[in-house]
């Protein structure tokens, strides 16, 4: 979740880029850098650890120019030195990049063999040498934007800057977030509205795919057909506020839309994307090897990231897990062992239940990790070892980013238990780290289904009664989607195991009840779609989820979301944004109150 900055301005800007940037510092970083454009040449300064060190960089040798870019890096590709601090540079461009460009192994490869030099470890230095290779053939920097914009592929926001153009930025949006400001004879460009408060309250939020060419006095948006567009600009508060909505109606629209960025961070500390494996601390307490098994407890949707980790870390580490909403542990007195982990999962860290269970197993002798979002929680310091998700402020007390993180961190740990214990090979490995490396721009792609799931929210809100279903991960998923609409639109809703559906739970359908299913078409696929006919034939409203390969198959049994295709080990989280929007929309066409819901709190504080 790095922080971009730029300034079309009229002063010297090296100042306000820092100053800038400072108010990213809530995203968390690493490393920063500025770069401008002054007298014929691209300007550089950066520094490793904090804004302070880059500040000490430019008292002692300031940038002058009226033109620049700035950058906070959460590290992905490369360790969070110098060198692979942004902005990086070809001869003729500099370039922030937010993100995971996927593909950057074969472009940096194809740079290669035609001698194109790195002086960094990163996937961003691939788009800097792109770009430079159209205008060494005399391209204008919107077209080779343009070009080689069609050549990346993954979830990122970039602006870049030129050498020889003093009144021209460049930004482009992919799944994270970008933003224009406008000033008075002066532009900006910022990963939110927070960056750019110090300058202007007018913004325009980039949608997706879209780029915008910035002059000190306007900008024009094109879209990924390279139409140009228009997008509303809007006055906003983000001044007064650590963290704004944008132009999202509530914080849990905004939340949904972030996974892609947030995921990306979560990968960003627990994978080497080179390397294409998982990196932990080497210090952890307990050794994935030598576990008997895992005891994982949690409250709410972070059980249900238990539920989805209990397939993985069976199936691809072979240890056997045991999950126990938190509230219940303590109570069933399971015998505990010495030589198992215990596992919690809370967003807050402060959760009343899991603390408690925490504190039970580690008085019984195990050694006991936590995965949370707030690192300084009482969670986090009492546990052995913290595995953060790096979500970000979560405001919406529904859950959606946080989960998504959640299951980010225990995926990456299920992959390093399954390489520890001899279960995965290196080849196995690094598919799923692949898989993982993908997820941002698949859920990039779910999103563009919205429209499509608000258009259902009518039919949805005059339920009384909805079933959720699915199979394998996605039996989870379906926990998940009913609880979701149950905390925000106060509709009676339940999941079940597919499976279990003609053992009770088939006597509620009929024609006035939806029946959501989860089915990516896997190996359990035609299982589920057995399950749906059942549905079918007693007059259930099915909306079916699922890849084009299972709408296909499944052509003709009622509304159909289709969702990428994807590798079964990432599949729940794919599936798991459709459901989100549906208990989304869903609230918001009933009028309830989608971030403050009745009775809820964020965090639950006592038993």
């Amino acid at each position: 979740m790095c922080g971009i900055v730029g300034i079309v301005g009229r002063d010297t800007v090296a100042d306000r880029l820092v100053d800038s940037l400072k108010r990213l510092e809530y995203r968390g970083y690493d490393s920063a850098g500025i770069a401008t454009y002054y007298k014929g040449d691209l300007l550089r300064r950066r520094a490793e650890g904090k804004l302070r060190n880059l500040e000490n960089r430019l008292s002692q040798d300031p940038l002058p120019g009226h033109i620049g870019i700035g950058h906070t890096r959460w590290a992905t590709h490369g360790a969070p030195t110098e060198r692979n601090a942004h902005p990086h540079a070809g001869e003729r461009v500099a370039v922030v990049h937010n993100g995971i460009i996927e593909n950057y192994a074969e472009l940096k490869a194809e740079l290669a063999a035609e001698n194109v030099a790195f002086s960094s470890d990163t996937d961003t230095e691939v788009v800097a040498h792109l770009t430079d290779r159209e205008l060494v053939k005399g391209l204008e920097p919107e077209e080779a934007v343009g070009r080689v914009l069609r050549r990346l592929r993954g979830a990122f926001a970039l602006v870049f800057l030129f050498k020889d153009y003093d009144n021209l930025l460049i930004g482009a949006r992919k799944g994270s977030p970008l933003a224009i400001g406008y000033g008075e004879g002066e532009m900006f460009l910022g990963s939110d509205a927070i960056a750019l408060a110090p300058f202007t309250d007018r913004i325009t939020y980039l949608d997706d795919d879209d780029w915008a060419v910035v002059t000190h006095d306007k900008a024009t948006v094109r879209d990924a057909t390279g139409a140009v567009v228009e997008r509303g600009t809007q006055v906003t508060a983000a001044g007064a506020f650590l963290v704004d909505k944008g132009n999202y109606r509530h914080f849990m629209a905004k939340e949904i839309a972030e996974q892609p960025e947030v995921i990306g961070h979560t990968l960003a500390h627990y994978v080497d994307m080179a390397k294409g494996r998982v990196k932990l601390a080497d210090n952890l307490p307990f050794d994935f090897k030598s576990l008997d098994r895992i005891a994982i407890s949690a409250c709410g949707t972070a059980y249900y990231a238990g539920l989805v980790a209990r397939y993985w870390f069976e199936r691809y580490a072979r240890i056997p897990v045991d999950i126990d909403v938190a509230s219940e542990f303590r109570y069933r007195e399971p015998p505990l062992n010495s030589n198992g982990l215990a596992l919690v999962i809370s967003q807050s860290g402060e959760t009343a239940d899991t603390l408690a269970s925490l504190r039970h197993c580690m008085e019984s002798g195990m050694k006991a990790a936590a995965i949370v979002n707030v690192p300084s929680s009482t969670i986090a310091r009492e546990a052995d070892a913290v595995f953060p998700t790096l979500a970000g402020p979560e405001i919406g007390v529904a859950s959606t980013k946080a989960l998504s993180c959640q299951l980010t961190v225990l995926a990456c740990l299920a992959i390093a238990a399954g390489r520890a214990r001899g279960v995965l090979t290196e080849q196995e490995e690094r598919k799923l780290i692949t898989a993982l490396i993908e997820l941002p721009r698949l859920i990039v792609d779910v999103l563009k289904i919205e429209h499509q799931i608000e258009g259902m929210a009518k039919s949805f809100s005059k339920a009384k009664d909805v079933l959720y279903l699915g199979r394998g991960t996605s039996y989870p998923v379906a926990l998940e989607g009913a609880l979701k609409l149950k905390e925000i639109s106060y509709i009676h809703a339940e999941g079940y195991a597919a499976g279990e559906l003609k053992h009770g739970p088939i006597a509620l359908v009929d024609e006035t009840v939806p029946v959501v299913v989860i089915a990516p078409h896997d190996h359990l696929f035609e299982k589920t779609v057995s399950n749906m006919q059942e549905v079918a034939a007693r007059g259930g409203k099915i909306i079916l989820i699922t890849d084009e390969r299972g709408a296909a198959e499944a052509e003709g049994v009622g509304e159909v979301l289709v969702v990428p295709a994807s590798n079964p080990f990432v599949a729940p989280m794919v599936c798991l944004v459709p459901v989100q929007l549906i208990a989304y929309h869903t609230a918001v066409f009933m009028g309830t109150d989608v971030d403050q819901p009745r009775n809820l709190a964020k965090s639950v504080t006592v038993e």
